[in-house]
């Protein structure tokens, strides 16, 4: 029998003659396997069709198999510096970044989330390398499957008060000492960063976010919880754009600032901000 004629199992088990099925009828065979495994022997049994479309759809979906394995494999990558603490005795690992220190308005906001040893979070990484939509799934199974997820807030009117590097370190400090409220955590590891004022072992990773995954989850979650935020001030104080920009300062937000002048929401101790108040 030739690879064109081969058979393979339909979902019911029912025995399919992939030769003789048209192709819209293949595609949504193909689309229907829940097995990786018997989607990649489907696949490679037509790439011996005769149909040049059969061919082309067994080509395109071994390739979507490899992009999902190797995205399984950078993932297990990410997470190879926890497994080390594991080995090393540690029992619950959590990962903490920031976001929001570059704006001219709304909070700085941190995130500290604990991980299983197991996870399933397909296209995982740093919260500024993935697409709005994907931070929102991502954000909501990083909930779903954490041992623990806290989130560190520090408004507008404190980042004046205490600087805005400070107000990065008291962010990340709120969120991994509310964590450390809820679990007992044996390690922290953090973004670029070494936190103050908390007892818990920090590893500090120059780009955490980029090649860890328990830091790249935490911003995730921090991010989609401050745009959040920035949607909100955008219905308080409307004009500015803060649903668009999320407080940065685009053409679109500094030009706002010189017609309608601060809001409550905008950080005055920064220089686009204070000069609209005559500072």
């Amino acid at each position: 029998m030739s690879p064109a004629d081969e058979r393979v199992d339909g979902p019911g088990k029912e025995s399919l003659d992939l030769s003789k099925l048209p192709l819209a009828k293949l595609r949504e065979h193909v689309a229907r396997l829940a097995s990786e495994d018997e989607a990649e022997r489907l696949a490679r049994a037509l790439q011996g069709d005769a149909r040049a479309g059969a061919r082309a759809l067994g080509d395109r979906t071994l390739r979507k198999i490899e992009a999902k394995r190797a995205d399984r494999r950078r993932i297990a990558a990410l997470f190879e510096g926890r497994a080390r603490l594991l080995l090393q005795g540690c029992r619950t690992v959590a990962g903490v970044d920031e976001v929001g220190v570059g704006p001219l308005a709304g909070p700085v906001v941190a995130a500290a989330v604990a991980l299983p040893e197991k996870v399933d979070l397909p296209g995982l990484n740093d919260s500024k390398k993935v697409s709005a939509s994907d931070r929102e799934r991502l954000a909501t199974a990083i909930r779903e499957q954490a041992l623990g997820v806290a989130i560190g807030e520090v408004s507008a009117l404190e980042i004046d008060r205490m600087n805005i590097f400070r107000a990065g370190l008291e962010a990340m400090r709120r969120a991994a000492a509310a964590l450390a409220d809820r679990l007992e955590l044996d390690h922290l590891m953090v973004d670029a960063r070494t936190i103050p004022d908390l007892d818990i072992p920090q590893t500090s990773l120059i780009r955490g976010d980029s090649i860890d995954g328990s830091i790249a989850a935490a911003s995730i979650v921090a991010k989609v919880y401050r745009d959040g935020i920035m949607q909100k001030l955008e219905i308080e104080y409307p004009g500015y754009g803060f649903g668009r920009n999320m407080g940065y300062g685009t053409a679109e937000h500094v030009g706002a600032l010189g017609r309608l002048g601060a809001s409550p929401a905008h950080r005055q101790s920064f220089a686009p901000v204070a000069a609209t108040l005559g500072r």
